[in-house]
């Protein structure tokens, strides 16, 4: 009796999950002023203050703004990070 050997299967995770970007997203709320989230987007992410301007009224004027788009690692860091300066921010893909 012979047996026949097989092949291990492979498991290959999706590549999609990974190469998938994960947004950062800033909501708008009624405590914060609109110069304080300038300044935030300035202090966090360095953007000019022209961006940092223009992200802020995206929050005030459209409820949310996109305001990082990467590596979940990285984003997980920066929700935390804006969290800390009291602005309402969530992470998706």
């Amino acid at each position: 009796m012979t047996q026949e050997l097989l092949e291990p299967e492979t498991f290959q995770e999706e590549s999609l999950e990974e190469d998938t970007p994960w947004s950062v997203l800033v909501w708008n709320d009624p405590i914060n002023l609109m110069s304080y989230v300038t300044f935030v987007f300035r202090e966090v992410f360095a953007f000019s203050d022209a961006k940092a301007h223009k992200l802020m009224l995206d929050v005030h004027e459209k409820g949310r703004a996109k305001v990082f788009s990467g590596e979940k690692i990285e984003a997980e860091k920066y929700v935390q990070i804006l969290h800390g300066y009291a602005l309402w921010a969530t992470m998706e893909r």
